[in-house]
């Protein structure tokens, strides 16, 4: 059996490059927009392929709502240019209280709603909540609660607008003022379609997992208690309100509520609700 040996410095092949253009796009488009980079970056064959608008089409959602005015100006060159661009900024809606980005990793759609865009319970009696401007942030106004016995949050938004075959999170955005109680063991439920609810309760006070105190004070609260994560400075925080999927042809909307009767409240600065797909825990 004959042999073939390269040419001393010759590169060495790649079966994979030999495959026909269009079976690389579906090996891509299943694989993701990341694997899809990462191929182009190892492989000067690849690079053709995983430019192309086909391809980069498969990773962006089939309807976009419409942006507000000059939110993609100039307009992206390319169908990767425009990933990347949803991928790494949130982009403001026609309706100026919603935003709009995509998970670099899967492409899934995710949104925040602004505190302008959720109901709050008499969120414009200045007697129970003030509505303050916020600096660094996509949106300009935040909402703070002065103090009040009954705290209702609701934020909702249409499932078509989302990703199908794709399980989100549903997360409050906020800070604590200066002054703050009562915001230990809050209930949340998320549901679609008025079915597949998700109930649970947050702790949206910073510190209880990190002092020994805080350790303690964890065996008073439910087990489903969610607790809150830092957002990278300024105070800004995060807590999941709970989860639910996006299947083939589910309809309906989804909503999202943060909720307490007992005992009184101070502090809360909500910034707004984002949706974004569940990142899976290695």
């Amino acid at each position: 059996m004959e042999t073939t040996v390269a040419a001393p410095g010759a590169p060495a092949s790649c079966e994979i490059t030999r495959l026909p253009e269009d079976l690389l796009l579906a090996s891509f488009s299943r694989a993701g927009p990341v694997a899809a980079c990462r191929a182009a970056a190892v492989f000067q064959a690849f690079h053709a392929a995983s430019d192309t608008d086909a391809l980069w089409t498969c990773f962006l959602p089939r309807d976009l709502p419409p942006f507000a005015d000059k939110e993609l100006s100039p307009p992206p060159a390319s169908k990767k240019a425009l990933f990347m661009r949803l991928s790494d900024v949130p982009v403001l809606l026609a309706d100026g209280l919603t935003s709009l980005w995509l998970d670099k990793e899967t492409g899934g759609i995710c949104y925040k709603l602004s505190a302008r865009k959720l109901s709050i319970a008499w969120g414009d009696n200045p007697t129970y909540w003030h509505w303050i401007p916020i600096d660094g942030f996509r949106f300009s106004e935040a909402a703070e609660l002065q103090e009040a016995k009954w705290l209702e949050i609701r934020g909702n938004i249409d499932s078509k607008m989302l990703s199908q075959h794709t399980t989100y999170s549903a997360y409050i955005v906020y800070m604590l003022a200066i002054e703050y109680y009562g915001l230990r063991a809050l209930k949340t439920s998320v549901s679609l379609g008025g079915s597949s609810k998700s109930t649970g309760h947050v702790c949206l006070v910073d510190g209880y997992n990190y002092s020994e105190h805080w350790q303690v004070m964890r065996e008073y609260l439910p087990e489903d208690t969610h607790f809150p994560r830092d957002r990278g400075g300024g105070g800004m925080m995060e807590a999941e309100l709970g989860e639910f999927r996006i299947g083939e042809g589910d309809a309906g909307e989804v909503s999202i509520s943060l909720m307490d009767t007992f005992g009184s409240k101070c502090g809360l600065v909500v910034l707004g609700i984002e949706i974004r797909p569940k990142k899976q825990r290695v």
